[in-house]
């Protein structure tokens, strides 16, 4: 028998083990509780927007029923729901609404595009809510069209032109637009990024193509595309492999395989100068060629695609804005300039009346060589080549411009993007004459890059 001191110790340490196990045994539950809601809170607002394949063919599905009905209507509809020439292939993007898949149009890869999943998520013309509303006449169109331009992109239709070349192909229609085709219209214009596409479509190379239309979905021709985690932020080796022939016979195959070759370097570096020429080309077309400058306020390699021939293209325009809209979104109430960036785009805070000025004091140049040419001209990239005198050049080159204000050395700005053009044909000049004088001496085939 145990002497009853010994027992009454076993007794409380026996109750401390049990309140411990209790203890621990409450903390479990509670925290597999959290666990639960926190899996359910996850599941409900990121995986209810996962981009899966059957929920795109749902969508797709319900778009081909619309179209059956006479709700919707144009120019892929048949492709798509009757002859199925117009595949599914996969989605590419899925959030808030905003559907982007992948699909095969007559043997072609496009991209279908939507800002939002439903037709009936779109505002409806309000004419057509009366049953006995009167016929349109292209004009009418014209006008509504330009109405709706004016407020998605704050370009006026007046001392304007560039909307006057789609406006004039509305305008050359003999016959009224049908309810289903008025409806159409009107959900593809609610999307800031088909009007923008769609105006420009014969004003720049720069932006993608628009091919055609079914509903609120738009179809425009399929780019790869740049991404963040790529050493060289677009895929070179891809961007070979749709060349195809390199202009001398060359196959794409043999073109892609020279960038393991004794002057793969060479190769790869001048087409990352090819492209930064064309991103110079683009800030310049942006800036100067249109009625209003061109303002990319959102600048990242996902944003932007390159086609084969090495042109730079604007993929993404979600965050692009004219410069009357740029005023309108920059002009806010301030405490300090750091209320004042808006993305990529910044303006000042004037801390007398509190309020941000309208105008932009950085640049799209900029914000491309901070975000890209720094990247791509970093001594860690280069490798040996980071000492090379051009090289040296550039990087400083490169490093001015990503700290230089546009709004406050507009002369300097200019010399800088002079600078830089000078030096990236330069680099191209001695890469191309580097990769002749190898081609004759180890037999390679020449091959030319597009300018």
């Amino acid at each position: 028998m145990w002497p009853p001191r010994r027992g009454c110790i076993l007794r409380r340490l026996g109750l401390r083990v049990f309140r411990r196990t209790t203890l621990l045994f409450a903390l479990f539950w509670f925290g597999f509780w959290v666990f639960l809601n926190g899996l359910v809170f996850v599941h409900r607002t990121i995986f209810s927007d996962f981009c899966t394949d059957d929920k795109s063919k749902q969508v797709l599905q319900r778009v081909c029923e619309e179209y059956k009905q006479g709700v919707l209507t144009g120019d892929l509809c048949e492709d798509l729901c009757v002859t199925r020439q117009l595949e599914y292939k996969r989605c590419l993007y899925f959030e808030n609404g905003k559907k982007v898949i992948e699909a095969k149009w007559r043997g072609v890869p496009v991209v279908l595009k939507s800002k939002l999943e439903n037709f009936s998520s779109y505002e409806s013309f309000s004419l057509l809510e009366y049953q006995d509303a009167p016929d349109l006449s292209p004009m009418d169109i014209v006008f509504y069209a330009m109405l709706e331009i004016k407020s998605s992109l704050g370009l006026e239709v007046r001392n304007t032109t560039v909307p006057q070349l789609w406006s004039q192909r509305l305008r050359e229609r003999g016959r009224p637009y049908s309810r289903a085709e008025l409806a159409s219209l009107w959900s593809l214009l609610q999307q800031e990024e088909y009007a923008f596409f769609k105006i420009l479509q014969d004003l720049s190379r720069h932006v993608v193509k628009v091919l055609g239309s079914c509903g609120h979905f738009y179809a425009v021709e399929y780019l790869i595309a740049g991404h963040a985690w790529n050493q060289n932020l677009f895929s070179l080796e891809e961007i070979s492999g749709l060349s195809g022939s390199a202009g001398d016979g060359t196959s794409s195959s043999s073109f892609s395989s020279s960038f393991s070759s004794g002057h793969g370097f060479w190769m790869e570096r001048d087409m990352v100068h090819q492209i930064a020429l064309s991103f110079l080309e683009m800030v310049r077309h942006f800036e100067n060629d249109f009625s209003h400058r061109l303002h990319l306020c959102d600048i990242k390699p996902e944003n932007f695609a390159i086609r084969k021939d090495l042109t730079v293209v604007a993929i993404d325009v979600d965050m692009a804005f004219f410069e009357p809209k740029m005023q309108d979104i920059l002009e806010q109430n301030c405490t300090s300039d750091d209320d004042c960036n808006f993305f990529d785009c910044i303006s000042k805070c004037d801390v007398h009346k509190n309020k941000c000025g309208s105008k932009r004091i950085n640049s799209n140049l900029q914000v491309i060589c901070d975000k890209i040419f720094r990247h791509w001209f970093s001594p860690t990239l280069l490798g040996a080549r980071a000492g090379f005198p051009l090289q040296v050049a550039l990087q400083r080159a490169v490093q001015d411009c990503a700290e230089t204000a546009e709004g406050e050395e507009v002369d300097h700005s200019r010399t800088i993007q002079h600078r830089l053009l000078t030096l990236l044909k330069q680099l191209l000049r001695d890469g191309l004459r580097q990769r002749d004088g190898q081609g004759d001496a180890e037999g390679h085939a020449h091959t030319a890059l597009n300018f």
